[in-house]
């Protein structure tokens, strides 16, 4: 009789879950639900949307269960453990003032990239805690808590409840004030955001149980969507995944951490003890259903047009049509160079943005090299990756062997892997097949990457 553990993905836009055979990692069956469209949610909205996921015994005869969740989300918690305000989300740029300040508080980026592997920008956990400690005193006076979105629900899940709440290392690296270098939290930077001291979340460790469900199910720890990603895909050092969903992420399993002054590379830890160096954009698959509508087309008939271009015609899209978070520029929006009668044309403009979407990533990985992490191919997931187009151009732009996934839930089932290693108290996390297509190689888009940097150069001031 086999052993199922089950995942649950609490990304931005929905709750995913898959029950998985614990040695396989074969999806035995799943279920979805939507999250609103917003960058401040009611953590109750997660709990609705994992109930609405898993209802009809999805959950029956699951062994283990592990969460990853959406990076970077403000819950803050009364001492009763009631929620606060609702949650600031990763996407939600108010704090980007917080961030300038707490930079020059600590005496400027390299000393943030020191002290915690990433230098703050809107969507880093301490600089909304800055926010609401500024702009929300009422709220503020009465937090004594702060939880991460995956913390919550897997607190939320267990019978222990929000008291017994625990984070891993690579969740707590991406909030500001916890070191993955050292393994400890920065309560000095978190009192110097804040204004005081708060009680933060013990970190497990890899594969560390953190309780059971009312059903019996053991809890895995969880993390945060990215790391769960890397664990889905059974990244090692070397490859890098280039996701394109609601954000635009690369990032690459490494040994070492990195400290980049920059701000480019925030230093992450991943979810098995390593480290998890990422890039991450704002603005990713909806660049190419904003520019589909600009055209009046679907997205299939986008990719047609996309692809029946030989280039772009000297047209360079700078896609920053929510603003942007690397580069960091969260008040800037699109823009779009070179425009002629000879080059006006749908298929040019959906030539273009495919290429500003790309080379927005190629920059990504160029830091991440920069950092010295190894690169040694692209694995292409995410919803943006089901574009003809964009898969067309993707290993000319990036530069690297790309390969893609064959499509699934990666966040979900990374945290079913964790949940089976949980479950099997081994070393090392079970090893599931992830069937992947090598794309065709192409020869460097040199011209275009240069195109590309020469614009957003020359247009940084106007942006900022």
């Amino acid at each position: 009789m086999r052993t199922l553990v089950a995942g649950i993905d609490c990304s931005t836009q929905s709750t995913k879950v898959v029950v998985c055979d614990a040695g396989t990692g074969a999806v035995v069956r799943s279920g979805s639900a939507p999250h609103p469209d917003a960058t401040e949610v009611d953590p109750a909205v997660w709990a609705a949307a994992f109930e609405r996921a898993s209802a009809d015994g999805l959950l029956d005869g699951v062994a283990a269960v592990a969460v990853g969740g959406q990076q970077h989300g403000m819950v803050a918690l009364d001492e009763a453990g009631a929620v606060v305000r609702p949650a600031l989300l990763w996407n939600d740029t108010r704090s980007a003032g917080a961030a300038v300040d707490l930079v020059r508080e600590l005496g400027g980026p390299a000393a943030w990239a020191d002290a915690v592997g990433l230098v703050p920008v809107a969507s880093f956990t301490i600089t909304k805690l800055r926010w609401l400690a500024e702009h929300e005193p009422e709220h503020a006076a009465r937090v004594a808590r702060v939880l991460l979105p995956h913390d919550w629900l897997t607190a939320l899940l267990s019978t222990d409840g929000v008291a017994a709440a625990r984070t891993d290392r690579g969740d707590a690296s991406g909030t500001g004030y916890w070191s993955a270098a050292t393994g400890d939290y920065r309560t000095d930077l978190l009192r110097m955001a804040f204004g005081r001291e708060l009680e933060l979340p013990p970190v497990a460790g890899p594969a560390e149980p953190v309780g059971r469900t009312p059903a019996g199910a053991l809890l895995g720890p969880g993390t945060g969507d990215n790391m769960a990603a890397a664990l889905g895909l059974g990244q090692l050092p070397g490859d890098v995944t280039v996701s394109i969903g609601t954000s635009g992420v690369v990032a690459a399993v490494s040994d070492a951490p990195t400290a980049d002054p920059t701000g480019y590379v925030a230093g992450f830890a991943d979810a098995t003890g390593r480290h998890l160096p990422l890039v991450c954009t704002l603005n990713a698959a909806r660049v190419l259903s904003a520019t589909a509508t600009l055209l009046g087309v679907d997205l299939a008939r986008f990719d047609e047009l996309a692809l029946s271009a030989p280039d772009s015609g000297g047209l360079v899209l700078l896609p920053f049509l929510d603003g942007e978070r690397t580069p960091d520029l969260p008040g800037a929006r699109g823009l779009l160079t070179g425009l002629s009668r000879g080059n006006a044309t749908p298929a040019t403009l959906a030539r273009a943005a495919v290429e500003g979407l790309l080379c927005g990533l190629a920059d990504g990985l160029d830091a991440l090299r920069a950092q010295g992490v190894p690169i040694g191919r692209a694995l292409l997931v995410g919803g943006g990756a089901r574009s003809a187009a964009l898969r067309a151009l993707a290993a000319a732009v990036l530069g690297v062997p790309v390969a893609l996934p064959e499509p699934a839930e990666y966040v979900a089932l990374g945290a079913a892997r964790q949940a089976a290693w949980t479950l099997s108290g081994e070393a090392e996390p079970p090893a599931w097949p992830v069937p992947a297509e090598a794309l065709r190689d192409a020869a460097p888009a040199t011209a275009l990457r240069a195109a590309y940097a020469e614009v957003l150069a020359k247009a940084d001031p106007l942006l900022r």
